[in-house]
């Protein structure tokens, strides 16, 4: 069994009371620092203050480097962190969490290590497992709407009852509500709130109206 940092434990506290508190999380694509600011301030306005940057572009770490100097107040974190190198390009920019797509021997292993606040991702009760067998006590359960949505986090309350789950890949603002009722899940993670094509458009109007709808699902409004 791998050596487990001291930290580590706390992080995963983090980890939890950070999904708990957002229950909402956007999953959030820009291709420039000012659209990351502007859809920060946009989901600010909205109600929502926690959200993940997705690491898909060349723009993500100057995009969360830029919402954590210009909105305050503003919880930030980095997604689609595949590869023990994305942990530390994520660490320079001083994020404040961590969410995987998927989670390797070495990407777990990295994680425990840089004790910053992860939600790696399982899609089977096995990998649930495996990471509870790591210490790590909140996961990302993805993509649910393609391995059984909400039927499948229920059926999970049984078997993995001590993992908290943060279901994305499939969710949308009609079923949000739904997972979030379910006492093993402690938020959801999606994308309908900040459409990139709203986000090309400029059309932060509607990524404020939605993420009020969002927020008010959350129990924020």
């Amino acid at each position: 069994m791998m050596k487990r940092t001291s930290d580590f434990p706390a992080s995963q506290d983090a980890a939890i009371a950070t999904m708990r508190a957002a229950r909402v999380l956007p999953v959030v694509t820009v291709d420039s620092a000012t659209q990351g600011v502007a859809v920060a301030r946009a989901l600010q306005q909205g109600g929502l203050g926690t959200i993940e940057i997705a690491l898909r572009t060349p723009a993500s770490l100057d995009a969360i480097v830029a919402i954590k100097q210009e909105v305050p107040g503003v919880v930030v974190g980095a997604g689609t962190v595949r590869v023990p190198a994305d942990i530390e390009r994520a660490r320079r920019v001083g994020v404040d969490f961590l969410v995987t797509p998927g989670t390797t021997t070495a990407l777990a292993e990295a994680l425990v290590e840089s004790c910053i606040p992860a939600t790696p991702a399982a899609a089977t009760p096995t990998e649930l497992l495996e990471l509870s067998g790591r210490g790590f006590r909140i996961a990302k359960l993805f993509p649910v709407g393609a391995l059984g949505g909400l039927q499948l986090v229920r059926l999970l309350q049984g078997p993995v009852p001590d993992m908290l789950l943060a279901p994305s890949g499939g969710i949308g603002e009609v079923d949000a509500a739904q997972y979030l009722a379910q006492p093993n899940v402690a938020c959801v993670g999606g994308s309908w709130m900040v459409s990139r094509d709203w986000i090309a458009r400029g059309r932060y109007d509607l990524i404020i109206e939605a993420s009020r709808r969002a927020s008010a699902l959350a129990g924020g409004g």
